[in-house]
């Protein structure tokens, strides 16, 4: 008799605990989850129905191309980069964003600015885009979960959109939060993380030229899934950096709390920078899969990763003398 093995499963391709517990709950509250176990039917990498292809959509965006901050990669497609999210909010699987965000109203949005600043108060998105002309900027995008892409971000730089409030020298820290709407969100029905989802970043992080506050992708209007309307993109962090749907910028005199650290700061440091040599708990992060071009989900070519997502050379200053193990 002949005894088959199945193959090694990369430490990468492994389901975070927390996410797969939350999907089973989730599934035995519909009372699907046997069912589902025992049909052995064709789903999605997350668990899900794959996404049908997705074709460009929403308002175009009159952004030139950044000459300055451009990779030179290969663009991941439009379909991938808006099919397969991480937004908690919308639910836990890939797909789930994309699939549950449609009921979502980002418009007309605010966002309220607070703080040690002294310019305060609340303001209409287009107050906030208004005195900055958009620009496109290609950035690598890399997630905690050992995937990748590139992708066409469009907006507006985050340190000059700052400054326009007038941080004072009490302001060491940028914090912000994002929109908790229960009846467009369904994610927000169950406790994975303490809603609402607040982020961070130290000062001199906000300020540099390569933080980007984004309000689209490949020249359009940013998706629901993605973030819409406003979102912070923080190219050498970790994806779960970016907060989403952006209604509150406040000034912090010391380090505010922050929703993945709150929930694991075992896991998830406060600076979460890509950094190959502090590997997550569950997985490598040495190496990770380039989701570009026509994508290829599990079987997407796996490369090395670069500490700083490959800007070093812009960012390491930042954190010239710090241990970033200990600074993870």
């Amino acid at each position: 008799m002949k005894r088959y093995r199945a193959p090694p499963v990369a430490g990468s391709e492994i389901t975070p605990e927390s996410v797969y517990l939350q999907r089973r709950h989730f599934l035995r509250s519909l009372g699907l989850a046997a069912p589902l176990l025992a049909s052995g039917c064709s789903r999605g990498e997350d668990g899900a129905p794959p996404a049908a292809a997705a074709e460009p959509s929403g308002k175009p965006l009159a952004a030139p191309r950044s000459e300055r901050w451009t990779t030179g990669e290969e663009l991941t497609s439009w379909n991938d980069a808006t099919q397969y999210n991480n937004y908690y909010e919308f639910g836990t699987g890939k797909g789930d964003p994309a699939r549950n965000a449609g009921r979502f109203k980002p418009q007309p949005w605010t966002v309220e600015v607070a703080g040690h600043a002294e310019v305060i108060g609340r303001f209409t998105l287009e107050d906030l885009l208004k005195p900055h002309a958009l620009e496109e900027r290609v950035y690598r995008h890399r997630c905690v979960e050992a995937w990748s892409m590139v992708i066409p971000w469009v907006g507006i730089p985050l340190g000059a959109c700052l400054a326009r409030f007038k941080p004072t020298s009490r302001a060491k820290y940028v914090a912000f939060t994002t929109v908790q709407r229960p009846a467009e969100m369904p994610g927000l029905a169950y406790p994975v993380l303490d809603w609402p989802y607040r982020e961070a970043l130290r000062m001199d992080e906000a300020m540099h030229p390569l933080s980007l506050l984004a309000v689209g992708l490949y020249g359009r209007e940013l998706p629901n899934q993605n973030g819409a309307p406003l979102r912070l993109i923080v190219p050498w962090k970790y994806g779960f950096k970016g907060a989403k749907s952006i209604v509150r910028i406040e000034f912090w005199e010391r380090q505010p709390v922050t929703s993945w650290n709150l929930a694991a700061p075992t896991e998830y440091g406060f600076y979460s920078n890509v950094n190959p040599a502090v590997d997550h708990p569950r997985w490598t992060q040495s190496s990770e899969r380039r989701i570009a071009g026509n994508g290829g989900g599990l079987f997407a070519r796996r490369i090395a990763t670069q500490p700083f997502n490959g800007y070093a050379e812009d960012v390491a200053s930042l954190y010239a003398g710090m241990d970033l193990r200990a600074n993870f």
